[in-house]
């Protein structure tokens, strides 16, 4: 009876998406109505997020059974979305991935195929691991189609689609497949003194997790949050994360004040879904540089945070959520004719040079090209000098390095101040609708 009761009021209040450009000068106007769904608001900004689409403000509300969410985004360059076919491609994506959730049907992540072998590994990091990784790879004859690694805290953590060379599609011999996964457990072990890592290996399927979302898992997993004490972080680099309670509407308010980058609203996002709360009303506010964010939120059994212990725990994983995508480090893009062994020849080449990957992203797409982007350190994680910029130059080949800058810029010391105050002292969530600029 529940089951059709549901199904009833989602076809009394079917989904609504708009998409307005005249709505603000400076970005475009994304508006989402819904039946409220649990995870429904991380799977719009994971969408947002895979379309390249940077969210500058945000507002959120899911009382009483209903979801809304309005959304202010740009593109890479800051600019508002003014192609029509673009626009068109986000308000018909956004409804579709609406109407699966309100009708029960899995979400499906577009990085997943049933054509790749998915490889999920965790360990200690250290210099070279990436390399190693690939090198193991290449020589088990496996072409890597697209991959992400994370570091962070003296952990690392990589995603891998692999397909057979010679056949080019998923890797079926289970000799084989256990003889890779030793291989590649072994290099993740490293030092047999270190703490034991955690090495998997599966078959991927049409239902596999989003790859950041899985990063996020599986560092958590591992406990990456856990600050060891030989690892420092510059103040103004350090996200502010801090936690009380709303005793009048009896909510947990989060806020959080850092350094603005791409996805960085998803990762927030990610991290409390994945704990298991409940985004009940949420602001953030972007400008010069600087991201803030205040969520109002319970635990999905219907209690905010009551315990001292448990507002540590969402503040430092919350704070980890945020450092993992914000490596230090030069970004190195390397695009390129793909083929066999391409990627454990650039990191060889970039850990004889003296460079410490901190984080990659992998893609060899249908066209045979392949793009890959590399945030790089010395080993000591130092700025890399020139220099070594010049001989990677050389033995990759000219006109297929390109040097991007700083991963992420550090903005101007500002006053410590939030831009939004209690969301309650507002009228009601649904003058959003009303919205009409960015002012």
């Amino acid at each position: 009876m529940e089951d059709e009761f549901a199904k009833l009021i989602r076809r009394i209040n079917p989904p609504r998406v708009v998409v307005d450009n005249g709505a603000c000068e400076n970005a475009t106007f994304i508006q989402v109505d819904s039946v409220y769904k649990h995870g429904i608001l991380l799977e719009l900004v994971q969408l947002l997020s895979d379309m390249n689409l940077n969210v500058t403000k945000a507002y959120v509300s899911s009382d009483a059974g209903w979801f809304m969410d309005v959304f202010y985004v740009t593109d890479d360059h800051g600019n508002k979305i003014t192609d029509e076919g673009a626009l068109v491609y986000i308000e018909r994506t956004l409804e579709t991935k609406v109407h699966l959730l309100n009708t029960m049907r899995s979400s499906v992540d577009s990085t997943s195929s049933e054509d790749h072998t998915l490889i999920e590994l965790t360990g200690s990091d250290r210099p070279g691991l990436l390399s190693e990784l690939s090198a193991v790879l290449a020589d088990m004859e496996c072409d890597v189609v697209n991959a992400e690694m994370w570091t962070h805290n003296g952990r690392a953590a990589a995603v891998i689609h692999v397909i057979d060379h010679f056949t080019r599609h998923v890797i079926e011999d289970p000799k084989r497949v256990s003889i890779i996964k030793e291989l590649l457990f072994n290099v993740m072990k490293g030092d047999i003194d270190a703490k034991i890592p955690t090495a998997r290996m599966s078959v991927s399927t049409s239902g596999k997790t989003h790859r950041g979302r899985r990063l996020h898992q599986i560092l958590f997993a591992d406990r990456d949050f856990e600050r060891p004490n030989d690892i420092k972080f510059k103040t103004s680099e350090r996200p502010h994360v801090s936690v009380m309670h709303c005793s009048d509407r009896d909510y947990t308010v989060v806020m959080i004040r850092c350094l603005d980058r791409p996805k960085l609203l998803f990762d927030t996002v990610c991290c409390l879904t994945d704990m298991e709360y409940v985004v009940f009303h949420g602001t953030v506010v972007t400008g010069r540089m600087e991201a803030y964010q205040e969520y109002y939120i319970r635990h999905v059994d219907g209690f905010p945070v009551n315990s001292e212990a448990e507002k540590q725990r969402v503040m430092e994983c919350l704070e980890a959520a945020i450092e993992r995508r914000t490596t230090e480090g030069l970004e190195l893009e390397v695009i390129t004719d793909d083929r066999s062994g391409l990627l454990s020849d650039i990191t060889r080449i970039f850990r004889e040079n003296g460079l410490c990957i901190k984080r990659a992203e992998i893609c060899s797409s249908n066209g045979g090209k392949a793009k890959h982007s590399f945030f790089v350190t010395d080993v000591g994680g130092n700025s890399v000098d020139p220099k070594t910029l010049d001989l990677i130059q050389n033995e990759i080949g000219q006109g297929c390095l390109i040097v991007k800058g700083n991963s992420f810029l550090c903005p101007k010391e500002t006053t410590r101040s939030y831009l939004f105050g209690n969301l309650f002292k507002r009228p009601s969530f649904q003058s959003f609708k009303l919205i009409k600029s960015c002012s």
